[in-house]
């Protein structure tokens, strides 16, 4: 994989991890899927048959994802000058959206069932099975959660909390398989904690995505570094104020305001802003647009 990164550019670096994880979660997951619906039909266990489906919701995730890198890697156009980076946002808002769907529909089967008072009957192949889910989707969930970062991926960091969720509740499903024998509620309560944790892993995905689509305040970390680039290559206290970064996935615009010496000659103001838009784009890979002020001197 690193030697395949330093053939082809960062763009296309990042759809191709995109499409890994995207593939490799959707056979996994399609596999688990059937071996964890056909022990929940065996079994009459809503937590079972309620993790199954969620754990398919992850391959619809992942198809959304892979359609994201997909609509993201092509360039700008007339229509959209920035590109279309934000198509991986949005697949970001369609994965949190398809999990409370989910969520929603298990916790409603799992209070019904516990109203009717209906047991569920375990084995040992369950126990087997989730086993096997427990591990394998917290490999998957690393793996995702990793390549997020590297490429800066919220979609797929986001695939990654969503294989970990399943993880946590294949692992709360087997101590309750252990303790079934015990409680006949066992099963409706699990279905019950396996709603709460995909609610609460759709907060966190929508939470992130929505922010960003929405328009987030730069960081003081990410300001203090402008700064630092505009006081090395301007002689003279500028004053920088009104300082904005929009984002459109890979592609970032920034703009802010400086002050120059009333006096300043036109070109001479033009090479100032030119040289920072410049320095910007090589060290932070931002296209800059800088708004000139005259700094008025008090009498």
């Amino acid at each position: 994989m690193k030697k395949y990164q330093k053939k082809v550019s960062p763009q296309k670096y990042k759809v191709y991890l995109g499409y890994l994880e995207g593939i490799i979660s959707i056979v996994a997951n399609t596999l688990l899927f059937g071996l964890k619906y056909w022990v929940g039909m065996k079994t009459f266990s809503v937590a079972i048959i309620a993790d199954s489906w969620h754990t398919l919701s992850d391959s619809l995730t992942s198809l959304v994802v892979i359609l994201g890198f997909k609509l993201s890697a092509k360039p700008a156009d007339k229509e959209h000058p920035y590109g279309h980076g934000q198509a991986e946002i949005v697949s970001s808002v369609i994965i949190g959206t398809l999990l409370a769907v989910v969520g929603v529909k298990f916790l409603a089967d799992s209070i019904e069932k516990f109203i009717l008072h209906q047991p569920a009957i375990f084995g040992n192949l369950a126990i087997l099975i989730f086993v096997v889910s427990v591990i394998l989707k917290e490999g998957m969930a690393q793996f995702s959660i990793q390549a997020g970062k590297k490429i800066n991926s919220r979609s797929l960091i986001a695939d990654g909390w969503h294989h970990r969720s399943d993880a946590l509740v294949s692992l709360i499903i087997l101590v309750g398989i252990f303790m079934g024998k015990y409680f006949w509620w066992i099963d409706s309560i699990l279905g019950i904690m396996v709603s709460l944790v995909i609610f609460y892993t759709t907060f966190v995905i929508l939470k992130e995505s929505i922010s960003i689509l929405i328009g987030e305040e730069p960081t003081e970390e990410f300001k203090e570094e402008i700064r630092r680039i505009v006081a090395g290559n301007v002689p003279q206290n500028v004053k920088l104020h009104h300082l904005h970064l929009h984002k459109y996935g890979d592609n970032q615009e920034l703009t802010f305001h400086i002050r120059l010496p009333a006096e300043s000659r036109l070109d001479e103001a033009h090479k100032i802003a030119e040289r920072l838009e410049k320095k910007i784009k090589e060290e932070k890979n931002i296209e800059t647009t800088i708004h000139i002020e005259p700094l008025k001197v008090k009498k």
